[in-house]
């Protein structure tokens, strides 16, 4: 039998050990309180203490710092485009100016924009972190600028270095797709999984909570398992690999959308579109679409439009209210979203 974790680092068991435990208590870091807060999809992000934009006080107790950068680490992929651009305008609405920097997917680029933020002594950073241990240092320098640095949808590796973290709970919502994932695939059968970034808690948080469950099914055999790195184009080439190796598969569980949509041209390239089914993760337009199609059978919705007004919300507390008290890990509900609920969807959140 296959290797239900083929591509385990050592690295990855530590990191979700540390995830776990900081989800389970929202221990705060230095001068962050320690709390259960949780944001939901449908909570009023409106919720700044003050108001909206800012008013004359606030204006002139930020003073200089009325600038915000939004520092995302890929700008090539739709859900990053929405977390960032989101960001970016709540900002705006509330009277800061705001740069949007792209890091590419690249650490060195990452750093570079820190610099550049840093020299510019902006007021606040909202942060899509491109890697959970690599990224620690860059939000120290921040932090050590006296610039609090918001993480949204990613995390880093490190409990007193960013104001706070705002991420999905990955977990439990690839939990829930795992027993869909069951439900539809049956309790025997072959299937395989691609992976996103190996650097990235999310990878493995999604893994994990997938495997909490599909493993408990000894007729569930994991005959590969291969990262993509989160890109639609890679997930092409890695499912059309893994094609010519297995030919017996029954489904591919993906860790983002955008190699759910991957993995579906290649499957219909080979002409197995109709025979293979396929899990995503996002919530991103092509799928949701793709679900009422009935070419993808489920993914779990994220929503980095509530995560980013709430980040952008977040450093305005900071900055003009000068609140201090963040729970330092705050997870943000996600849903199951398959043919029997697609109707309450759209792309990247639910229907109004």
């Amino acid at each position: 039998m296959a290797s239900r974790h083929r591509f385990n680092l050592k690295s990855s068991f530590a990191t979700l050990l540390v995830v776990g435990v900081l989800f389970a208590s929202a221990a705060g870091c230095s001068g962050a309180k320690s709390g259960t807060d949780r944001i939901q999809e449908g909570e009023s992000a409106n919720t700044v203490s003050g108001g909206g934009e800012l008013g004359t006080d606030q204006s002139d107790s930020i003073g200089g710092k009325r600038k915000i950068a939004v520092v995302i680490s890929t700008l090539n992929n739709p859900w990053f485009v929405v977390l960032g651009e989101t960001a970016r305008d709540r900002a705006i609405e509330l009277g800061y100016e705001v740069t949007l920097f792209d890091s590419q997917n690249d650490t060195s680029k990452e750093a570079a924009h820190f610099d550049n933020v840093i020299a510019a002594e902006y007021g606040a950073i909202l942060f899509n972190p491109t890697d959970a241990d690599g990224s620690v240092a860059n939000v120290k320098r921040a932090k050590d600028a006296g610039i609090p640095v918001f993480c949204i949808d990613r995390e880093i590796n490190s409990t007193d270095a960013a104001t706070a973290q705002l991420l999905s709970d990955n977990y439990s919502g690839c939990v829930e797709l795992g027993k869909y994932f069951v439900e539809q695939v049956g309790k025997e059968g072959n299937y395989v999984e691609l992976l996103g970034l190996v650097g990235d808690n999310n990878t493995w948080n999604r893994s994990k909570g997938f495997h909490s469950v599909v493993d408990r099914y000894e007729g569930l055999e994991m005959v590969a398992q291969q990262p993509a790195d989160f890109d639609r184009n890679k997930a092409l080439e890695v499912m059309e690999s893994m094609l010519q190796s297995h030919d017996d598969i029954s489904a591919v569980f993906c860790g983002n959308d955008a190699m759910a949509m991957g993995a579906y041209q290649a499957l219909l390239g080979a002409g197995k579109s109709d025979e293979i089914k396929i899990f995503g993760y996002d919530g991103s337009t092509d799928v949701v679409q793709s679900i009422a199609d009935g070419k993808i059978t489920a993914t779990v919705m994220q929503y980095p439009k509530l995560m980013a007004m709430k980040s952008a919300e977040f450093a305005h507390e900071y900055l003009a209210n000068g609140k201090r008290d963040f729970p330092q890990k705050i997870p943000v509900n996600v849903d199951l979203v398959s043919a029997q609920n697609i109707d309450q969807f759209t792309g990247f959140g639910k229907k109004d």
